[in-house]
């Protein structure tokens, strides 16, 4: 991996935890309603739906199968166990399409 792509994702590491923590601060001493703190909730998920979902669409076997890998362990496990299973074997998948020549 080159230095750019490291400082990319270094970079777009920094700012999703720089939003995720100002959002606290700025929301530390208000008291929200039921509904607001429902959108707050859902909304990482809607982030990441929009950043994955074209490459669901592809039509790629090794994505779509992640994808099912993916929803399988949603229904039984919670968020960080899930989203590890999810690049793991989405990683898995494409490297082995990659040396199969797919």
């Amino acid at each position: 991996m080159n230095s750019a792509t490291l400082l990319t994702i270094g970079a777009m590491a920094a700012v999703t935890y720089l939003t995720r923590v100002g959002g606290y601060l700025f929301l530390r001493n208000r008291e929200l309603g039921a509904r607001t703190k429902a959108v707050l909730e859902a909304a990482p998920g809607c982030v990441l739906i929009a950043v994955i979902a074209p490459d669901f669409a592809s039509g790629n076997s090794a994505n779509l199968i992640a994808l099912g890998v993916t929803l399988f362990a949603a229904t039984r496990l919670s968020l960080l166990p899930t989203v590890l299973i999810a690049v793991a074997t989405a990683g898995i998948l494409r490297h082995a399409a990659h040396l199969g020549g797919g």
